[in-house]
Formats: structure tokens, C-alpha cells, sequence
């Protein structure tokens, strides 16, 4: 998951006193925009062309994390300072190349106060100057998504687009339009909101193998709720890779393996017990561990286990089932292949401290996040849509009539 207010934006730098340097070329009464306008007698200096435009006006207090720079017309650039208000902290930036812009380096923090300071010259190197200081959208008056899959990412063929919002959005349509998911496989992908904070795309079929996925997010300034609007604005990619689907019948306690069409490996399984049975459905991993504790407290088992090392763990729903290693299994009488004892989750033979060269580390190691997993023959129910990334269980016709674009 990918959160967009990143850590590594924190800037680190030149201390205040270049700051106040910067700030005393503007002169007095700071203003987004500026040019040398006196007028005096015949000896007066004539007026610089250059204009420079702050984008954030002076003493604004919603200002954007992402468009905030300077532009300057009739002029280059020649100096522009940016520091948090206050501590003096700089705020790292560049000069276009042709001189007519600048703009920070990373996405400035929310609900935090800035100050800029730019000077530029004219063809007749006449200087003009401008000064800001302001404040960036609060979190209270802005919403954000969490999204998945990440950026660079290389995914299985049913990893939806999936985004959690931070506040409940009542104009689906405003924000849905903001965001375009494209692929080179020439698919349609539409999306669809679960309640008024999660919104997932997807195309009618898995992805196909090998393409390229676009993600354009372009919610900067987007209202979304009464008194909260989108601070986001970047483009995200991700591959997907080859086709891997696996089916786990639990009729016959066995998985098989496909891979691009063909059968890599069936092997035995574990799944829910009689009390506990596993949901039928397809279902798409969302998270690998390596080793993770598992409690059954967290999932309404009450006391019934907590083992602290599970190993080769892959998350199937939200509500806790997952595909993992089992070493605590009875060597005397293995229920792999056999007989469904777990809790609800597909066990695969294991040792523990997830070394052992076993059937669970072949499978994890073949795995990637948004591959599917597809239950059948078990006496449980169809896993929900939205338990987990599991929206591939509900019909097209459903999909498309929970779009708002």
C-alpha cells in the first residue's frame, strides 16, 4: 500500500537566516506578484518586465500541496527561496531550464505554513521581486486515498485498483471522473464503490498477462464532501505478470496449480473444518509474510489459537483467511490431502521457521500479490465482493451499476 502523504518528503536544510536573506530582496508588504513598479522623476530606473506570480497568494490558507511554484513572464528567474514558516527549514526546489518556472522538489505537507521568496530579471537586467506566505490545505478540509497496487509494482492477473478514503465522499461522481485507469491490453476497466470510501477498478476479465496499467490521479482541488477536497495528483504504473490461477477443492482437499494455461503442480491441502468451513469463491492474494502471527482473538475465535510464527502466510479476505504453511499439524496423522481442520484458512504442509524446502515455501515463492485463488465444493457461502480484493465475484452488470461516472 501506498500512502501519499510520504515520509520522505521531510526536507532537511539551510538554516533561517538565508530565508530572511531572500525574503529582504521583495521589500515591503508581501505579494504573490510583483514587479518593480516605482515611478519617480527622470532619473527614476525604468520598470522591469519581468513579472513573477506566486501561485499560492500571499496569506492564503489552502493552498495546494502539488501545483504551488513560481512562474515568471517577461524575465528569468534568477533566485526563489522556500522555507516552512516558523523554523526556517528549507524547502528544496529547481528552476526550469528555460528560467520561466520553479517548483518544489517533493510534495509539500499538508496544513503546514510556507514562505517563498523570488527574484528575477528582465532582457535589461532590471530585477523585480515577489514574496508569499501561506498556508497549504488542512487534513481536516482535504481527503486522501490509500491505494493499491503500488507504483513499479509487478502484479497477478486479478489485482484490482483499489482505493480507501480518509473521509466519506458523497460526490462519487466528482472524484470517480478524477481518476482514469487505462491498459495497454486495450481493456475496459470500470470502477465501483463499496459504501462512500472505497472505490476499485477492474476490467470484466483478469487482466491480461504481460500488460502495462496506467493509474492517472488527478484529484488536486476536486471537492468530494462538503468542505473536503483532494490534495492528490500523480501518475501511477504497474505490470501485470503472468497469468496464475489456482483452484482449491475442498471436496477433494487438493489446489491445483495453472500457470498460463498449464498445469504446474497439484498438490495436497488443508482446508476448513467442518465447524469452520472456507469460503467458496475467487478470491486474489493481497498480502505475503513470510512468517505472521496469527491470533484468534482478532477474528472472533476467542482463545482458540495464537501462534506467533505462521509461515509463508498469504492473505485471502479482510476478515482473516489466508493460504498458509502448517507445521503444528499431526506428523502421526497429516490431514493434508485428506481432511479440512483448520479455522477457515488453506494450510499447506510446512516447518516451522519457513526454511524447509516444503510444498507451502514452493507455492509462496511461485505466488504473487493479485493472483487468484479460486475455492470450490466447500460447504460455505460465496465470499462478499468487498471482503478483501475479491470484487471478481460479483457479476459485470453489478460492477458497472456501481459506477458514479
Amino acid at each position: 500500500m501506498t500512502t501519499p502523504d510520504i515520509t520522505a518528503r521531510r526536507v532537511l536544510g539551510a538554516c533561517a537566516a538565508l530565508m530572511v536573506g531572500a525574503l529582504t530582496l521583495t521589500g515591503c508588504g508581501g505579494s504573490a506578484n510583483a514587479t518593480d513598479n516605482g515611478k519617480g522623476g527622470k532619473d527614476s530606473p525604468k520598470t522591469s518586465t519581468a513579472n513573477i506570480v506566486i501561485s499560492a497568494k500571499n496569506g492564503s490558507t489552502d493552498a495546494s500541496i502539488n501545483a504551488t511554484g513560481v512562474k515568471v513572464s517577461g524575465g528569468k528567474l534568477t533566485d526563489v527561496k522556500m522555507s516552512v514558516a516558523g523554523s526556517g527549514q528549507a524547502v528544496p526546489g529547481a528552476v526550469s531550464a528555460d528560467g520561466s518556472s520553479w517548483k518544489p522538489k517533493q510534495q509539500l505537507e499538508r496544513g503546514t505554513k510556507y514562505e517563498i521568496g523570488a527574484t528575477a530579471k528582465d532582457a535589461s537586467g532590471r530585477t523585480a521581486a515577489a514574496n508569499s506566505i501561506f498556508t497549504t490545505v488542512s487534513s481536516a478540509n482535504s481527503f486522501i486515498g490509500t491505494y493499491t497496487p503500488d507504483n513499479g509494482s509487478t502484479v497477478g492477473v486479478g489485482m484490482p485498483v483499489s482505493f480507501t478514503f480518509d473521509k466519506s465522499i458523497s460526490d462519487k461522481k466528482a472524484v470517480q471522473s478524477h481518476i482514469t485507469v487505462d491498459s495497454s491490453s486495450g481493456q475496459q476497466v470500470v470502477g465501483h464503490w463499496f459504501g462512500d470510501r472505497r472505490l476499485d477498478f477492474r476490467p470484466q476479465e483478469y487482466w491480461k498477462a504481460g500488460s502495462k496499467v496506467t493509474m492517472k490521479i488527478d484529484l488536486d482541488g476536486v471537492k468530494g464532501a462538503s468542505g473536503a477536497y483532494g490534495v492528490q495528483k500523480k501518475t501511477v504504473t504497474f505490470t501485470v505478470g503472468r497469468s496464475q490461477v489456482s483452484t482449491v477443492d475442498a471436496g477433494t482437499q487438493t489446489m491445483t496449480v495453472v500457470r498460463d494455461g498449464r498445469t504446474l503442480k497439484s498438490v495436497p491441502i488443508s482446508a476448513g473444518s467442518a465447524e469452520h468451513t472456507t469460503y467458496n469463491g475467487q478470491m486474489v492474494i493481497s498480502e505475503k509474510f513470510v512468517q505472521t502471527r496469527m491470533n484468534g482473538s482478532t477474528v472472533g475465535f476467542g482463545g482458540e489459537y495464537d501462534i506467533p510464527d505462521v509461515p509463508h502466510a498469504m492473505r485471502l479476505t479482510s476478515s482473516g483467511t489466508f493460504l498458509h504453511g502448517n507445521y503444528w499439524y499431526n506428523k502421526g496423522n497429516p490431514p493434508f490431502g485428506r481432511q479440512g481442520t483448520s479455522h477457515g484458512c488453506v494450510g499447506l504442509a510446512d516447518v516451522q521457521g519457513a526454511q524447509g524446502d516444503t510444498t507451502a515455501k514452493w507455492f509462496y515463492d511461485n505466488s504473487l500479490v493479485g493472483d487468484v485463488v479460486i475455492v470450490k465444493n466447500s460447504p460455505d457461502t460465496t465470499v462478499a465482493p468487498d471482503n478483501g480484493l475479491n470484487g471478481w465475484n460479483m457479476s459485470w452488470s453489478a460492477w458497472t451499476s456501481g459506477s458514479a461516472a
